[in-house]
């Protein structure tokens, strides 16, 4: 998950994207779906915090995290 990629909390992501932290939560328990300016505001925040996603023939919603958001969970770490 992206979320847990970056380290970030359901109230983190929700608080990036401007939605409830019952969105965050129902999605990522697929319990309900989104609508897309919901999806497009969680992507955009989950974008902004670095996150890539790859959309190549392999899967949409593979992603991997940018050099900078990479470093930075790494040092969250430590």
């Amino acid at each position: 998950m992206a979320r847990s990629a970056l380290k970030i909390g359901v109230r983190d992501l929700a608080a990036m994207a401007g939605v409830t932290t019952a969105t965050i939560t129902r999605y990522e328990n697929e319990r309900g779906g989104l609508n897309a300016v919901t999806r497009d505001k969680i992507a955009a925040a989950l974008e902004n915090a670095g996150v890539l996603f790859i959309k190549d023939g392999r899967g949409d919603g593979v992603i991997k995290l940018s050099e900078h958001a990479m470093a930075r969970a790494e040092s969250e770490q430590k």
